[in-house]
């Protein structure tokens, strides 16, 4: 085979790996900043940056559950899990052993942030759902809460309601000292 013929050979093998990929995430195309309303990063595989666009092309569902002020409304968005499998946390038969020492980090604009253990949210492990909402009684989130909010249904207390998300962060839970190594 000739140089030039390799050369692109290997420009072709490159291009079809990298539309291969981006065909597995969420969007082809990379969100201007303006239209990222939450980052997913962290301890995950592919870091994501979401618009409204690219969050109306996952499944959606829907819960009814009763809002801060006591009133019963039907709110709508993504499972949290599925978000993270898009990133590429692991979940259902390989979330075990070391990955359960991952927990999920909420951010909201204003600072306030809430954790949730991964199991919480893998539909391997619960039947519970916790969405990632953007409309409550088929309209966009009002502006006290949205344009996302972490929606909890069946919590007693609403502190892990997040209003105005913006980043979910995977961490892991320092080793306890049985888990290290001594150093030497």
């Amino acid at each position: 085979m000739t140089f030039p013929r390799r050369v692109s050979l290997v420009v072709c093998l490159i291009t079809c790996f990298h539309t291969s990929i981006a065909f597995d995430q969420v969007s082809t195309s990379s969100p201007t900043a303006s239209d990222v309303l939450v980052t997913v990063r962290g301890e995950v595989e592919r870091p994501l940056n979401l618009s409204l666009t690219d969050l109306s092309k996952l499944p959606r569902y829907s819960v009814e559950a009763k809002d801060h002020d006591g009133k019963e409304r039907k709110f709508e968005g993504v499972r949290l899990g599925e978000i993270l499998r898009q990133a590429g946390v692991k979940s259902g038969k390989d979330l075990r052993g070391n990955a359960l020492a991952a927990y999920l980090l909420v951010e909201a604009a204003d600072g306030y942030q809430a954790v949730f253990a991964l199991p919480e949210l893998d539909s391997a492990f619960t039947d519970r759902m916790v969405l990632l909402a953007d409309r409550c009684d088929n309209e966009p989130l009002p502006a006290s809460a949205g344009p996302l909010q972490i929606v909890v249904p069946d919590e007693k207390r609403h502190a892990r309601w997040v209003r105005h998300v913006i980043a979910l962060t995977i961490h892991r839970a320092p080793q306890s000292s049985a888990e290290r190594k001594p150093e030497k």
